[in-house]
């Protein structure tokens, strides 16, 4: 009786590529959790964009809560906008800034662009990530002001301030990715700091602006981030009541629309050209 020879083991199946439709889109969901797990690993990341605009709407926007202005809307709301809007603005600019800047420093970036992995998904995961922070702030901040403050809007309004506010995250996330690539890596938190607190503090987030010398309005006319929070204001207050906090005369929403789209395209500009320099330089 004769035998079989035995047969050679089988190769094992080569892994299946992933399908080619979901790969580009599986990638940038996976940056976007990525980036969200980094940032909520980090305390101080946490505490400084998320802890800190709530804290400060505790200390100074409760306690004047229920005060009203002349139409009606309460100082709560109010504070509630502008509080909101200075987490906003610093949450685009130290997401898109220093991060940047740091991953910038260690090479990261460079060694992003030696390999196939596309520039866009790592910024969408930037993105994604900063929306999805920004989002946590808005809903944060508006249960503290609805459960201790009193505060209450119809479901339009608070759903028009929550994109508006979300909106200035992709405005100034031109800021952010100008500061780092402009600014030398080790010096951009330095950088951004000093951009952001005189820009929060002149646009009247701390202070309106009626309580603030002639000529801090005189400045806040030609600020992005004003025009960002007379936009937020907007959505949530009559017309009246925004000139009495602001203290300023009302311009038309186009105004400021125009303000704050066209120093997102300048800006972006500025940080696409100083990329690409960087670039070049690189290849040099």
């Amino acid at each position: 009786m004769t035998t079989r020879p035995a047969l050679p083991p089988r190769p094992a199946a080569a892994p299946r590529a992933p399908h080619r439709n979901g790969g580009p889109g599986g990638l940038a969901v996976l940056a976007a959790v990525t980036e969200l797990r980094t940032s909520m690993r980090t305390p101080e990341f946490a505490v400084g964009v998320i802890a800190v605009p709530v804290l400060l709407y505790a200390m100074f926007g409760l306690p004047n809560a229920a005060s009203p202005l002349p139409e009606g809307t309460r100082v709560g709301l109010a504070m509630l906008v502008s509080m909101c809007a200075y987490g906003i603005v610093s949450l685009a600019i130290f997401t898109f800034g220093e991060d940047v800047a740091r991953e910038r420093g260690r090479g990261w970036t460079r060694t992003l662009g030696a390999t196939p992995y596309p520039t866009w998904v790592y910024l969408a995961g930037k993105t994604v990530n900063a929306l999805l922070l920004a989002a946590l702030i808005v809903v944060a901040m508006t249960v503290l002001a609805v459960l201790a403050g009193g505060v209450g809007m119809a479901v339009t309004s608070w759903a028009a301030l929550a994109a508006t506010l979300l909106g200035g995250v992709l405005a100034f996330s031109t800021l952010g990715f100008a500061i780092a690539f402009v600014a030398r890596p080790r010096a951009a938190a330095v950088v951004a700091n000093l951009i952001f607190l005189p820009l929060s503090f002149a646009s009247g987030f701390f202070i309106p602006l009626g309580d603030l010398p002639q000529i801090m309005r005189d400045i806040a006319q030609y600020l992005p981030t004003y025009h960002f929070g007379q936009l937020a204001y907007r959505t949530a207050m009559p017309e009246a009541d925004v000139e009495f906090w602001v203290g300023m005369a009302s311009q038309p929403v186009w105004v400021h629309l125009a303000w704050v789209i066209g120093s997102a395209v300048v800006l972006g500009t500025l940080a696409l050209v100083a990329g690409r320099r960087e670039a070049v330089t690189r290849r040099g």
